[in-house]
């Protein structure tokens, strides 16, 4: 646990972080309290002062409650991509932003190594080396295959920058078409012409209120046979049921870094379901995240210090 103190010299505590203000480099003497997550939650004296709460990651759920203990807060720095957690309990007048671009890096990398080690059989070897058997055998290859990335944002198109090297075709979807870098932007209604031609279906995309259950048993049913599907966004996004009755009939595969249930419980089917790799929503919580979070800080505590826009918002001020 690492205690809570206030910046000395400050007459108030301004800001709450969870990283000690020296990891931010350079920054002036801030009235700033420190607090992790771990623990009790700062004093009532120190809440009461913040208006810029950094939450910290992974800690979303024991920092929601501190928000109605904030009287002064003007805005919420999230380190996650996904900020659909606050957005019910977020105070009106608060701007909420989230880590768009931290995150990016550490996920890409993530999806393309799900799609690798489930087309080449990875799980296979690994089970085999356990038993001590020579098990060899011809798997897929990632070469020649039609990747669909679904929610082409940051993160989908890093993963297509990762996906650049390995000779296969990449379709983008996101809510509306538009052009982009490598190539055109399909909108989530063109969906049915595309999923029947993609051999993987990655998904990249937000949990909304038009997102939750997208991959629903329609979306499987369109997937073609032997398709492979791998989830990086967030569980919700795939209708669970209906993704186990398509696992069990062996009629798809599924990489998943996030489930629905989260944590997925002992016993639960998707655990042994054929063809079924299962990561435990580690996409984003990798090396890459610290540096690219703290550099992120450092700018959103520039730019709120000076009072200048700040970037990444999701929920404007005065909302």
């Amino acid at each position: 646990m690492t205690p809570t103190s206030a910046a000395p010299g400050g007459p108030t505590v301004r800001i709450l972080l969870p990283y000690p203000t020296s990891q931010l480099g350079g920054l002036p003497e801030l009235p700033a309290a420190l607090w992790d997550g771990w623990g009790e939650a700062p004093p009532e004296r120190v809440l009461g002062e913040v208006e810029f709460f950094v939450i910290p990651y992974t800690y979303t759920s024991a920092a929601l409650p501190l928000l109605r203990r904030m009287p002064r807060l003007r805005v919420v720095q999230s380190l996650s991509a996904g900020v659909e957690e606050i957005l019910p309990v977020l105070p009106p007048g608060v701007t909420l932003c989230n880590a768009r671009g931290v995150h990016d890096a550490s996920t890409a990398e993530l999806a393309v190594t799900l799609v690798l080690s489930a087309l080449r059989g990875v799980p296979v070897f690994v089970r085999a080396q356990d038993a001590q058997v020579w098990s060899p055998g011809s798997f897929a290859s990632l070469a020649d295959r039609t990747v669909l990335i679904i929610g082409y944002g940051s993160i989908g198109a890093a993963v297509e920058d990762r996906l650049a090297p390995f000779e296969c075709e990449v379709l983008r979807v996101a809510r509306t078409a538009r052009a982009a870098f490598r190539g055109p932007v399909h909108s989530l209604a063109e969906l049915p012409a595309l999923l029947p031609r993609s051999d993987v279906v990655v998904l990249t995309l937000p949990l909304t209120d038009e997102t939750r259950g997208l991959v629903d048993a329609g979306f499987l049913a369109s997937m073609k046979d032997g398709a492979l599907l791998v989830n990086v966004a967030r569980g919700p996004v795939v209708d669970t049921d209906a993704l186990l009755v398509e696992l069990q009939r062996g009629r798809l595969a599924a990489a998943l870094d996030v489930t629905d249930p989260e944590p997925l419980p002992a016993g639960h089917p998707l655990w042994q379901a054929p063809n079924t790799l299962i990561s435990p929503h580690t996409g984003g919580n990798s090396s890459a995240f610290l540096p690219r979070a703290l550099r992120l800080i450092r700018t959103q505590l520039d730019r709120f210090l000076a009072g200048e826009p700040l970037e990444n918002v999701v929920v404007p001020p005065g909302a």
